[in-house]
């Protein structure tokens, strides 16, 4: 289960990803990605989670949501993780972990790797095969950025907005579709594993600046690029937290600030 950490980097924007317990297909049924859903939006009714895209597969999730203050995103996984994980095993009368050790955290910068970060979690179950068009999944936040609901959004649509530079929504709709249908024109389906296995994503710059700021605790991560991505790579593909002061790889003491509001290039 996800645990809750007491540091956090403030200001950054996170690409999570969590797997199920030896990747066993633990969510496979529309009811069980439902409460997953369910306890998402808890987690933003409850601490305020900024989230920008989600997607709940079979054997894992998929979640991109921005830092907004201590504890935030730590407490809100170990309630989403933990309250699934729960009601599953109720459900099943079953015992044992539900999900992985830990989630893993990839910090993206916020330009135009930020779009294909998002364009990335809307295509995964076209990857897959299980479906043709993101919009053909029901769970997902293809599908809500597209057609809200009047009740129980998960999706910060004003967050969105404001990160990618946009004043109009029509635009900004616009403009999302556009990519994602540009992707599966050209067939780009294949997986990148610095979305999810990396300590962060974005140019050279962005990824060298990390691993400076990490010092020490950089050691055994490489610089890596793969399709036209660079990322800082993890020594092996754990998942594993950011968001813990004593044992993960960024601490408050290195923590850097991602100034939105500079931010002038568009989705």
């Amino acid at each position: 289960m996800a645990r809750a950490h007491r540091h956090y980097i403030p200001g950054c924007v996170w690409h999570i990803t969590h797997r199920c317990h030896k990747q066993e297909f633990l969510l496979k049924f529309d009811k069980d990605r439902k409460r997953w859903c369910h306890w998402l939006y808890e987690a933003k009714k409850r601490y305020g989670l900024c989230v920008l895209n989600y997607i709940a597969t079979s054997n894992h999730i998929h979640l991109l949501v921005v830092d907004t203050g201590e504890d935030v995103i730590s407490r809100s996984l170990q309630l989403i993780a933990g309250r699934t994980g729960q009601d599953f095993n109720i459900r099943k009368k079953r015992t044992g972990a539900f999900w992985e050790d830990r989630y893993h955290a990839t910090a993206v910068e916020t330009d135009e790797h930020l779009a294909k970060c998002l364009v990335y979690i809307d295509l995964n179950m076209v990857r897959a095969g299980v479906v043709r068009h993101p919009s053909e999944y029901a769970i997902s936040g293809y599908n809500e950025i597209h057609n809200p609901p009047k009740r129980y959004a998960i999706i910060n649509r004003k967050a969105l907005l404001e990160i990618f530079s946009f004043h109009n929504e029509k635009d900004f709709l616009q403009e999302h579709h556009n990519r994602v249908e540009i992707e599966l024109k050209n067939n780009s389906f294949t997986r990148n594993s610095l979305w999810s296995e990396s300590v962060a994503v974005g140019s050279e710059h962005f990824v060298e600046d990390i691993k400076q700021r990490l010092a020490g605790r950089a050691q055994g991560r490489s610089l890596v690029s793969l399709d036209g991505i660079s990322g800082l790579k993890e020594p092996q593909a754990t998942y594993r937290t950011l968001f813990d002061g004593k044992k993960g790889i960024v601490s408050l003491d290195n923590a850097y600030l991602l100034d939105f509001n500079s931010t002038n290039s568009k989705y």
